[in-house]
């Protein structure tokens, strides 16, 4: 537990310390973390603040429209970098690599917004098991080990570092975020790319898009999961109408957790399960099948990379 009213005074004092009086630029991804950095920030420096979304490419149906409609109050400011992204990652099988690519091109679009805004420091809502998971070797995390060394601000600030994500959902409660961001799942920051197993393509993160936006509407609001998710994780011969077909694989993924360090998977009914199988497989061609992972973390981690 977390003494949220100590934390957010705190947390305010020290982005007005780091910022020393500069403006700063807030990567704003409608998560729970960045969402609070925000609020935070927007108490701590008010208009010095400049809340940015970047459009990667890589974000959940219907994302970047419903991140304008919530934020739109703040002067959220909406970089379209998609192309950017996709032709970066085209091809890229490997996770790390696909991990450093996504960071190192996120900083690069904040730089130039940075450049033409005065902007001298980045805001990220880094937690704690990103942290850990980073320095351990565990994976890398677009807003840790996945940064590149050449950053021109003069300072990241990361007020939540030091909060797992249940503090950081009090946080968010204390602060009067509405429930809707302050209970939403985790999302990578690496976006789609993680949850494509293998090469990365445009068709392949338009269907893994559109199966995680399947899968979340069976899912949410019936079990409540702390995080639900599809992932390609490799193609397998099926069936359609009188033609085999060697299509996609998703995975499914639902687990219930308290900060992301351990996980336990969810008991899905059978028609539930049933329910995202017929819906996939019929409204997206490509795919084959679909199965149901029952891992715990540990010993695998929530997402497939």
């Amino acid at each position: 537990m977390v003494n949220t009213e100590k934390f957010i005074k705190e947390a305010i004092h020290r982005i007005q310390e780091e910022s020393n009086g500069e403006k700063v630029v807030i990567a704003l991804s409608g998560g729970v973390d960045s969402s609070v950095c925000a609020e935070l920030a927007s108490r701590a420096i008010g208009e010095r603040l400049i809340p940015i979304y970047v459009d990667t490419g890589l974000m959940r149906k219907g994302e970047t429209k419903r991140i304008s409609e919530i934020f739109g109050h703040l002067g959220l400011k909406v970089v379209n970098a998609a192309d950017e992204f996709l032709d970066a990652l085209e091809g890229e099988s490997d996770p790390e690599k696909k991990r450093k690519i996504v960071g190192e091109r996120f900083i690069r679009v904040f730089e130039r917004e940075a450049t033409a805004t005065g902007a001298q420091y980045l805001l990220q809502g880094t937690i704690y098991p990103d942290c850990i998971e980073s320095e351990g070797g565990i994976k890398s995390h677009h807003n840790v080990g996945g940064l590149p060394l050449t950053m021109q601000f003069q300072g990241v600030i990361e007020p939540l570092r030091d909060l797992y994500k249940d503090e950081v959902r009090e946080v968010a409660e204390a602060l009067g975020l509405p429930r809707e961001i302050a209970h939403r799942m985790p999302f990578p920051g690496p976006g789609l790319s993680v949850r494509v197993v293998g090469k990365v393509t445009r068709e392949a993160i338009d269907v893994v898009r559109e199966a995680n936006a399947i899968i979340e509407e069976v899912l949410v609001e019936k079990y409540r999961p702390w995080q639900c998710l599809g992932a390609l994780v490799g193609l397998g011969t099926g069936v359609k109408g009188d033609n085999r077909l060697h299509g996609w694989i998703v995975a499914v993924r639902a687990v219930n957790s308290r900060d992301g360090m351990t996980a336990d998977p969810i008991e899905i009914s059978f028609q539930d399960l049933q329910e995202i199988e017929s819906r996939i497989t019929s409204s997206i061609p490509s795919v084959a099948r679909v199965v149901y992972d029952v891992t715990p973390k540990p010993p695998a981690t929530i997402e497939y990379e």
